[in-house]
């Protein structure tokens, strides 16, 4: 488990993070998601080792990270941007990953190799942006890490072979109980892999669910009524947000289902439905919910 406790790191007078708290369990696949700006990359270098907090403390396997090789060798991490030097090939960069790490498969990187396609002789930067990204997959993959961060991981990707990196890690938590840790605007990618999420803003963690709990808490509701409702009518729903055009009505609502159905169907509406929000959508409803918004960016 990955244990982050108070977390601070600050860049001259910019505070990336701010007092981060939050544990990864075991075996998962953690989202993090965000405003830009809002700490996720930071987080990701601070925990494999690149940046050093200048306050809290991280533990991963209730052993502190800071200055811990023995930790560093469970960890792996593939960055936004991964840098190769102008005469690394993949074959090379092999060499140097095979000494770095102690579980190292040669086995699973030759089966990598194959399945992304790679020309093991050629240098990298050379290659497209998505090969580069295939490069660092493979090699991360082929290290065999107990715990493995990923920063906008799909960026460049086509898409089959996003598939085939969800399906490899899926295949690597089965089978090894490896955690992985992605951050990405591409919502989409994450709700089909993560069983957790967390959503960060201004460098802290607004707030942190199992996916489908998070998905079971907020509902879209749509409704039509004979006449408009009066203010107070829907001031016992926990609404984060409320748009109508004269007698219907669309609701974003926080709570229990059964609830809010209840409730909403004892002010006899004419019509009513309820929807569940994509990932996107509860990310959007959250951010506008801490002032995040589109009519907040452009005043």
């Amino acid at each position: 488990m990955i244990d982050i406790c108070n977390i601070s790191k600050s860049f001259g007078d910019v505070k990336a993070l701010d007092k981060l708290t939050v544990q990864i369990p075991t075996a998962s696949v953690f989202g993090l998601v965000g405003s830009n700006g809002s700490g996720k990359s930071t987080l990701l270098r601070i925990l494999s080792g690149v940046y050093t907090p200048d306050k809290g403390k991280i533990t991963i396997d209730d052993e502190d990270i800071t200055d811990n090789p023995k930790v560093r060798e469970k960890c792996c991490f593939v960055s936004d941007f991964p840098y190769f030097s102008n005469h690394a090939t993949v074959e090379n960069t092999a060499i140097l990953y095979r000494e770095m790490y102690p579980n190292w498969s040669d086995e699973k990187f030759k089966e990598l190799s194959k399945a992304f396609r790679l020309k093991t002789k050629t240098k990298i930067i050379t290659m497209s942006k998505g090969m580069q990204r295939q490069v660092a997959i493979t090699l991360a993959l082929s290290a065999c890490p107990k715990y493995l961060f990923l920063d906008e991981i799909f960026d460049g990707l086509d898409p089959v072979v996003r598939q085939l990196v969800k399906k490899l890690l899926i295949g690597e938590i089965a089978e090894n109980s490896m955690t992985v840790v992605i951050a990405s605007h591409n919502l989409r990618e994450l709700e089909d892999l993560c069983d957790h999420m967390g959503f960060l803003h201004c460098g802290g963690l607004l707030l942190e669910k199992e996916l489908d709990s998070l998905k079971l808490e907020l509902y879209r509701i749509q409704a039509a009524f004979s006449q408009p409702l009066p203010q107070e009518a829907l001031e016992p729903l926990d609404i984060v947000d409320v748009k109508n055009t004269g007698n219907l009505y669309t609701l974003v609502v926080r709570g229990n289902i059964n609830d809010i159905n209840s409730y909403i169907n004892s002010l006899n509406p004419v019509f009513v439905q309820a929807l569940p929000l994509t990932l996107e959508e509860i990310f959007i409803s959250e951010m506008e919910a801490a002032g995040y918004d589109i009519d907040h960016i452009i005043e």
